[in-house]
């Protein structure tokens, strides 16, 4: 069956329907974990940080515990959207992989899966991108602020193919949920695009080859950087889940903070005093006002020093797993190697859906 390209936006995943959604998602997660697969990942572009872990890995961890079918991608072909060469690669991948079982990602209930070891996943890419179009990709706003905010002089034509890629990461597995921030919105409404012009196109209304994967909004809690900037690995602003905690110590001492001494929770006028009374309560599991409620006059150094205290305390154990398995990185090979076959498995099976529909080789 054949189609044009229809050019209108969904608004399916406006974030207040997106959120709407989420809420209705939740609960039926709660009620049947098992009819859920979830894809989610990084760029092996350096070690993850508290950001990374409050704002995605808790949360994968927790819906792994529930019981949904956990998809954790390695995107080691992604580093190349937005530079020139993928630098100590195979090291940063084993370190992600390090941070994704430190935090508490289980090999025999997530599988943790490379790229670069899934041929049929990137296959996906050439039919994928026939049913998009320049203008679309073009207009994209996650593209668009990714080029602005470029280091490079010019951008490779990766980056306009990187949400093409990205449907393929999520349609390859089927995933019906994708965690996302609301800024991967329109990443994921790509990925929704495909799957329905797919479906127009090749499939039959009675048996669509993808679903359309939804979006699973996190209520992920904005860290800024130890600088007052987003906190970003390569910009030096982050706290690393393998941080020391002397090295946490140091970092937070330099922290950013403003010249009143009363300490108070408020984020829009003081936003780098509350993104560190938050990373306090969020180790503490206690309410932020409280939190700053405590410290009051005692001023930046009373509160440089409790949230150094509540991190530090928070990640041992996380800190401790980390070391343990650094030691074995045979076990971290492995790990990645069972998930690659795991996952090669699935996108191989796709695949030939996928060509049969299309009456392909």
């Amino acid at each position: 069956m054949s189609t044009t390209l229809d050019t209108t936006t969904s608004d399916d995943l406006g974030v207040p329907a997106a959120r709407r959604r989420s809420a209705e998602l939740e609960r039926s997660i709660r009620e049947r974990p098992g009819g859920f697969r979830a894809l989610t990942g990084d760029r092996p572009t350096g070690r993850l940080h508290l950001g990374h872990y409050f704002g995605t890995l808790q949360n994968r961890v927790r819906l792994q515990n529930l019981g949904v079918d956990m998809m954790v991608l390695v995107a080691d072909y992604q580093v190349l959207t937005d530079r020139d060469v993928a630098d100590r690669l195979a090291e940063h991948v084993e370190d992600l992989v390090l941070d994704y079982l430190a935090a508490g990602i289980d090999p025999d209930r997530a599988t943790i899966f490379t790229h670069s070891a899934i041929p049929a996943l990137n296959q996906l890419l050439l039919p994928f991108l026939s049913l998009v179009s320049v203008s679309e990709l073009g207009r994209n706003p996650t593209v668009k602020d990714e080029i602005a905010h470029s280091s490079q002089s010019a951008v490779s034509g990766l980056m306009f193919t990187y949400p093409v890629h990205q449907a393929a990461d999520i349609l390859f597995c089927k995933a019906s949920l994708v965690p996302v921030g609301q800024d991967q919105l329109p990443h994921l409404e790509v990925a929704r695009t495909v799957a329905r012009r797919f479906n127009n196109r090749y499939g039959t209304p009675s048996s669509p080859v993808f679903p359309e994967p939804e979006a699973l909004l996190s209520a992920a809690p904005l860290l800024l950087g130890t600088d007052g900037g987003k906190m970003s690995k390569s910009r030096g602003n982050a706290i690393a889940l393998a941080a020391t905690a002397d090295e946490t110590a140091r970092m937070i001492r330099g922290a950013k903070t403003d010249a009143d001494r009363h300490i108070t929770y408020d984020p829009v006028a003081r936003p780098e005093v509350s993104s560190l009374v938050l990373l306090a309560a969020l180790c503490l599991d206690r309410d932020p006002h409280e939190v700053a409620e405590e410290i009051g006059g005692r001023g930046a150094a009373a509160l440089k020093a409790v949230v150094t205290d509540a991190i530090n305390d928070y990640f041992a154990p996380i800190r401790a797993r980390r070391a343990e398995l650094a030691g074995d990185r045979a076990h971290i090979r492995g790990v990645l190697r069972e998930g690659n076959e795991r996952a090669t498995a699935i996108a191989d099976a796709t695949l030939r859906e996928v060509r049969a529909a299309m009456n392909s080789l």
